[in-house]
């Protein structure tokens, strides 16, 4: 379109200009001129207001265009430059609250400039075969820019929600050495939250700068736990939680939230609260916060990520009824093959959650290649795709203590922990004698727990004389610390330094030792035929798992 057709500006040829006076145009240059318009509008809206329709109207868009652009652009360099600070801006539940009252106005307002467009085009001028096209334009165009704005709103409304109903408003917490503790708990948790034992314990150490990470497993049979010093709790208990074989750590929720409540007063549970303490004080280091899973509610997370990929050391059944008379489980469910798989939310909570024909130290193993699993396959790209279900899912998280305030510096140190090996220990096989849970050497424990953290803090990994990229062995008969993933096949006879297996380093077992391919078929038969030893030798290796 030449300069000569768009303006004319001799005297008295104002009216002949096509952009604002389209009646003197020709049907080609009307047809030009709609898809320009609808261009304009969309890449700088207000612009074709200024040059066809209200002036008036146009700089006043064009104002708030040229603010977001400025905001956008301080958003940027503030992701560059304070990445924890942007986070908690978008967090804040005041501070989102209104920046979705402003996405709106933003997306309602340009929807109103697309309509006023629309009035500028004068369809009625265009050629009856063009209209359509034209049509078509504008509505992808709205779609696109005042659609895209309302979407944003809604999926930050959603976030916000989701925050606000699994996070506190509580004050903020503070590392400790250096780092930041958290304990994770999983368990059934019903409408009675009364009595409620979590299966899985585990704590996770985080580095509060690197992000380096180290998990420690807990089982839920350990005894003689220890309260830490400021536990109420170790004024009923000053030598360990030593009542019996009753006195499992996982039961100290049900006993402090139907007996000691009291000693907790303003602490939303009570039982929570002191479970943390204790595995505070039995691994001699400072918990600042917990997290505890319902169990159905991580089967909904898992799903809302489009499952997850492990390899698999042996096969895992989905357990069937317990008969209390015989002591054994019904025909399995259903059974989760050996070697590289996708699991969905229910294949995933049983794999984490089965222990029969294996003890419990495997499923400890299982649970936390799940939990490496979900880590490393949570990336930007998922959780954008699939944002409104894993954040609908996460509020099946019962309950946590953390700070939403918060939410910005874990947040970012999370990214930096992608791809970064995760140190983990499990206080039990591999690392430590079965019978260690039982009757627990509490001075060798604080020293391989904090032989671990030393490993996964490069400041004291240097100044103990450890590689970035090394595992202590230390000597024999005191266990080990396992790289995430290893193989309890790493273990050597009478202990030594080696190199610890790496997480692919385990070949999944899938035949017989007679060659025979092992199916849930022939699992299920053995079963029928009572052969229960059969089973537990051909899915021993079931402890075995990396995430993929």
């Amino acid at each position: 379109m030449s300069s000569s057709k768009l303006h004319d500006s001799a005297p008295g040829g104002a009216m002949t200009d096509p952009v604002r006076y389209p009646v003197s145009a020709s049907p080609p240059v009307r047809t030009k001129r709609a898809f320009v318009l609808v261009l304009l509008t969309l890449l700088v809206p207000g612009s074709a207001q200024i040059v066809a329709g209200d002036r008036k109207l146009g700089r006043a868009a064009l104002a708030v265009t040229l603010c977001v652009w400025t905001v956008l652009a301080l958003t940027l360099l503030l992701l560059l430059l304070n990445r924890p600070l942007l986070i908690n801006i978008i967090t804040n539940p005041f501070a989102s609250l209104a920046i979705v009252i402003l996405l709106v106005a933003l997306a309602v307002g340009w929807a109103a400039l697309f309509i006023n467009t629309l009035r500028l085009i004068r369809p009625v001028l265009l050629e009856p075969s063009v209209r359509p096209a034209v049509g078509i334009a504008l509505v992808l165009a709205l779609v696109l820019g005042s659609g895209s704005l309302g979407y944003a709103a809604y999926l930050l409304n959603v976030g916000r929600n989701a925050i606000g109903n699994i996070f506190s408003s509580g004050p903020a917490i503070d590392p400790v050495d250096g780092r930041y503790n958290f304990l994770m708990m999983g368990g059934d948790a019903g409408e009675d939250r009364t009595g409620r034992r979590p299966d899985s314990l585990s704590v996770l150490s985080v580095d509060a700068e690197t992000g380096q990470t180290a998990i420690i497993s807990v089982p839920r049979n350990f005894q003689n736990a220890q309260f830490s010093e400021d536990s109420p709790m170790r004024a009923i208990y000053p030598d360990g939680y030593n009542c019996g074989d009753e006195c499992l750590i996982n039961a100290i929720n049900t006993e402090v939230t139907n007996q000691y409540a009291d000693l907790y007063p303003g602490v939303a549970d009570p039982g929570a609260q002191a479970t943390m303490e204790a595995v505070s004080g039995t691994l001699g280091m400072t918990i600042q916060a917990y997290v505890l899973v319902d169990m159905e509610g991580f089967s909904t997370l898992i799903d809302a990520m489009g499952g997850i990929r492990i390899k698999a050391g042996g096969w895992v059944p989905m357990s069937g009824y317990f008969d209390d008379y015989s002591q054994t489980h019904g025909m399995p469910l259903g059974w989760i093959p050996a070697g590289e798989q996708t699991l969905d939310g229910n294949q995933a909570l049983w794999y984490g959650r089965s222990r029969e024909y294996v003890d419990d130290y495997a499923r400890i193993q299982r649970q936390q290649c799940v939990q490496q699993a979900m880590l490393k396959q949570l990336d930007p790209a998922t959780l954008l795709a699939k944002f409104e279900d894993i954040a609908n899912a996460g509020t099946r998280v019962v309950e946590s203590n953390i700070s939403s305030s918060q939410l910005g510096s874990f947040l970012d140190l999370a990214i930096k922990a992608k791809g970064q090996e995760v140190k983990r220990l499990t206080i039990g096989p591999p690392d430590f004698d079965a019978s260690f849970s039982t009757v627990p050497d509490f001075g060798r424990l604080h020293e391989r727990v904090a032989q671990l953290l030393a490993s996964a803090s490069a400041k004291g990994a240097q100044s103990a004389g450890i590689a970035d990229d090394a595992i202590a062995v230390p000597k024999a008969g005191s266990g080990r610390i396992q790289a995430a993933g290893a193989s309890p096949a790493g273990l050597l006879a009478g202990g030594g330094a080696a190199q610890q297996p790496t997480p692919s380093d385990f070949t999944p077992v899938t035949t017989t030792p007679d060659g025979e391919p092992i199916t849930a078929e022939m699992l299920n038969q053995l079963k029928r035929d009572g052969d229960e030893e059969a089973i537990r030798q051909l899915v021993a290796t079931n402890g075995q798992c990396a995430p993929l």
